[in-house]
């Protein structure tokens, strides 16, 4: 699942950083810390048009953090996430002076959502054939960045997942999607520094990414490309899980 999201700290919510001022680590901890959260309506997209009604159809969710986040859910609905003490009239105002970013993404929400409805599913073959790859590349690759990063690793798995492009275990057991096998070498590759590192840190610090990018410098690239490009992958394969199921 996708969803896009515009981030800031306005002074009238909260008095003190903005957006731009946040270390690194800051925008790292933030994009984790928040799950997101989707709403049902993509019926609603002609709705989004009108400036007031998009207002009154926001999904508002406050917390105790310190910035304010627009998303744009998959089913194109407008989400805000804002500090506990934001007003509507504060919140209306970030909306209105941002109509553009959101008219602009929910756009582009629609038309994936369009490109993932004509995609067709995969087969039980094409699964198979992919595990049979993603055994005949990944170790490869795992070995290689392993020695790069100086870990140690235990057991590689290549599994069939709806969610998840790897894991690594405490124990340094490895997990790879088996759609890796259809994606470009380098987002692969990607996947595997991403869990290797994790043999360094059990967590996405600085200290994490600062050893990602140390071995795989084009990191957040191929990291975009993933969740852009990859949930085409995904879509293709519960789609297929969802049409056995119907069977």
């Amino acid at each position: 699942m996708m969803c896009l999201f515009f981030m800031f700290s306005p002074a009238s919510c909260n008095g003190t950083r903005n957006a731009n001022q946040l270390s690194i680590a800051d925008r790292l901890t933030l994009q984790h810390l928040w799950t997101i959260i989707y709403s049902v309506n993509f019926s609603r997209g002609n709705d989004m048009t009108d400036l007031d009604t998009m207002i009154k159809n926001a999904d508002i969710i406050r917390s105790r953090r310190k910035t304010i986040a627009l998303q744009i859910g998959e089913n194109g609905r407008l989400i805000v996430r804002t500090p506990l003490r934001c007003s509507q009239n504060e919140i209306s105002g970030i909306i209105r002076k941002n109509i553009k970013w959101i008219e602009k993404h929910i756009t582009i929400e629609a038309e994936r959502k369009k490109a993932l409805d004509g995609l067709p599913p995969f087969t039980q073959q094409d699964i198979r054939d992919m595990v049979q790859k993603a055994l005949a590349v990944i170790p490869g690759r795992v070995e290689y960045y392993a020695k790069e990063l100086g870990v140690t690793y235990g057991r590689i798995t290549i599994r069939n997942q709806k969610t998840r492009w790897g894991s690594c275990t405490s124990k340094g057991n490895l997990n790879f999607n088996c759609l890796l096998a259809a994606a470009p070498p380098e987002a692969l590759d990607s996947v595997v520094v991403h869990e290797l590192c994790h043999r360094l840190h059990m967590d996405h610090s600085k200290a994490f990414y600062a050893d990602v990018y140390k071995v795989f410098p084009e990191y957040d690239k191929w990291d975009k490309w993933l969740k852009k490009e990859g949930v085409l992958l995904i879509k293709r394969m519960t789609s297929m899980q969802e049409r056995n199921d119907k069977e």
